[in-house]
């Protein structure tokens, strides 16, 4: 069981830590450069934001005038001089209440715009990847993996919107809150500012110890947890041959070792992650206590009155949060930019040319294709096709044999110029494909591949996919020619079927006629056909053929074959070998010539005959 496999367990997701960006600073400028397009916005959400603290700041100080006010009245009945002034008191809470709802406005307006950009943003993004997705050559989709690819549109993109949307807010009231509030205590009292100042270091201090001596327990906790996720999803997953190969008490035993070290990292983890907590309580409120005895020394001295210290104390409170709350924010940052980093680096990868001047009009054109001496290697230091030349006629039927490996699918994926060949031409018509815009060479191919292609909707649907145009009575003829028309009528809703999001509810075969209908309704001029009849039983696998044959008529069809007794009426058969053309000719010629396609076919037929 690999390292790589286990870590991708799904428990993973909460304990992850927080990726950061090879290039933090690269990544954060090209993000400020795409925000820029929204600044008038950031400049009118940064307005309100800063409105909403500042406002949010001053409300404790009147409320400590309200306190003040309060004492000194009832100082006052006590000693017989005067009584409260309840309506100066009502006066200062409506004055601290109207602050507060002002407060609130603003943070709302703030919080609107900024959930506008950050959907924007996102929406831009995901909108500029889908376009970037039809441009990048197949190289790039062929390195890399489908989940990795589809992280930048989900992942990255989610990340950046809630990070966005929370973090550049989340920055901007804390530091304001935080100047705010030191200019605040300041006017209160400079030294007790200083007091609370010193709780901060300290603070600090402490938590950084208590980090450090945990970081590693965090670490072992998420390996053992992909250890262990990783050994449930495998076991789980192959639990037949687990129990075939009486492996039972060995996995036990693989699961209680890994289970038991997760439970130790994770019970270390958790104990001095908690511990942080009441530390910063004692601490925070050790400086409460140093705070009360100062100010109370200074109120009595009547340096300040009683209600500065109740404001006091509620600025304490307001000035340890937004310093929380920036460490929280530098973590986000962090994410921002990982994400950030991997959405532009996709959006910066090479593109393909899409288009060329004045391109060859593929109007006039019937299906003549000429391979001239193709020379062609994925590295181009390491060329596999090192001599590929063929003619074939409008109409005809080729097939391209050979074991695995010899450059049958290399040869199809230069045809539609997937990639560009190396040394040589390919010519449609007398046109080399390079002379074509691409998305016009494509509309005169039509594929059915092995690997069949459904998506959740009717079948009505999944057929006339391939012409989007097509009438009801056009796609049921395609059915028909297909012959997948009875089998879709023996459904209960007939050509309104619903297929699911895995096409589970129908077989690999009347998938497979599925394809073949759309292919027939696109009715293109080239075929491209790679066999998928080896995944069903010999009646399907007749039904497909007689849909081959039909979609293949009158059309320049390239057939990759498996079994060579499928291909026994091509009018041309190109036997590969090693990226070359070493055989070519019809099959009874190539029969006749015993050479290595009658060794293949012969060796195929033996094992028919075995079996």
């Amino acid at each position: 069981m690999s390292e790589n496999r286990r870590m991708r367990g799904p428990g993973m997701r909460g304990m992850r830590g927080v990726e950061k960006a090879k290039d933090f600073k690269g990544a954060v400028k090209k993000l400020v450069n795409y925000l820029k397009r929204y600044k008038y916005r950031f400049l009118l959400m940064l307005i309100f934001a800063v409105g909403s603290t500042v406002f949010n700041i001053v409300g404790p100080k009147i409320l400590g005038n309200a306190t003040t006010e309060l004492f000194s009245g009832l100082m006052e009945k006590i000693q017989g001089t005067g009584g409260i002034d309840f309506g100066k008191i009502g006066s200062i809470l409506l004055w601290a209440l109207s602050l507060y709802l002002v407060s609130a406005l603003f943070s709302f307006v703030q919080g609107f715009v900024m959930t506008g950009i950050s959907n924007d943003v996102t929406y831009s993004m995901r909108k500029e990847i889908s376009q970037k997705i039809n441009k990048l050559p197949m190289k790039y989709f062929e390195s890399r993996t489908n989940g990795e690819i589809l992280s930048r549109v989900t992942n990255d993109i989610d990340t950046l919107q809630v990070s966005l949307n929370q973090s550049i807010t989340q920055l901007i009231t804390s530091i304001t809150m935080l100047i705010g509030v030191f200019v605040m205590m300041l006017s209160i009292n400079v030294w007790m500012t200083l007091i609370a100042v010193l709780i901060l270091p300290i603070s600090g201090f402490i938590i950084g110890k208590v980090m450090k001596r945990s970081q590693k327990y965090f670490q072992a906790q998420q390996k053992y947890l992909g250890e262990v996720n990783g050994q449930i999803e495998e076991t789980y997953g192959g639990h037949n041959v687990v129990r075939v190969f009486n492996q039972e008490e060995a996995v036990l035993e693989e699961f209680e070792r890994d289970n038991r070290k997760l439970y130790e990292s994770a019970w270390k983890s958790q104990f001095f992650s908690g511990m942080m907590m009441p530390i910063m309580q004692f601490v925070g409120n050790l400086g409460y206590v140093m705070v009360a005895l100062l100010g109370g020394v200074f109120a009595i001295k009547g340096v300040i009155q009683v209600g500065e210290i109740q404001s006091f104390f509620q600025y304490i409170r307001n000035f340890t949060q937004p310093i929380q709350q920036i460490a929280q924010v530098s973590n986000m940052l962090q994410s921002s930019a990982a994400a950030a980093e991997r959405v532009f680096e996709f959006l910066e990868e090479e593109e393909e040319d899409q288009t060329v001047e004045q391109p060859a009009d593929i109007a006039q054109l019937s299906g003549n294709v000429e391979f001239e001496h193709v020379k062609f290697g994925y590295n181009p230091e390491n060329i596999i096709v090192k001599d590929f030349s063929a003619r074939v006629k409008d109409g005809q039927k080729v097939a391209i044999v050979g074991p695995t490996g010899a450059g049958k699918t290399t040869m199809v994926k230069l045809l539609m110029r997937f990639y560009d060949v190396n040394g040589g031409a390919i010519k449609v018509d007398g046109h080399d494909v390079r002379d074509f815009n691409r998305s016009q060479l494509r509309e005169m191919f039509g594929m059915v591949l092995q690997d069949t292609w459904l998506f959740s909707g009717t079948i009505m649907e999944n057929i006339r996919y391939g012409r989007l145009d097509a009438t009801d009575e056009e796609v049921k003829a395609a059915a028909k020619a297909a012959h997948i028309h009875n089998y879709i009528m023996t459904q209960p809703d007939g050509y309104q079927t619903m297929l699911d999001e895995e096409t589970s509810n129908i077989s690999q075969g009347q998938k497979q006629l599925l394809t073949i209908a759309r292919a027939i309704l696109a009715d293109n001029k080239i075929l491209i056909l790679d066999e998928a009849t080896s995944s069903v039983d010999t009646r399907t696998e007749m039904q497909i053929q007689k849909a081959m044959n039909n979609l293949m008529k009158g059309r320049t069809s390239f057939v990759i074959a498996h079994r060579l007794s499928t291909i026994k009426d091509a009018d041309l058969i190109l036997v590969m070998k090693d990226g070359d053309i070493i055989e070519q000719g019809s099959h009874e010629e190539l029969l006749a010539a015993k050479g290595f396609y009658s060794q293949l076919y012969n060796s195929q037929f033996e094992k028919a005959e075995a079996v």
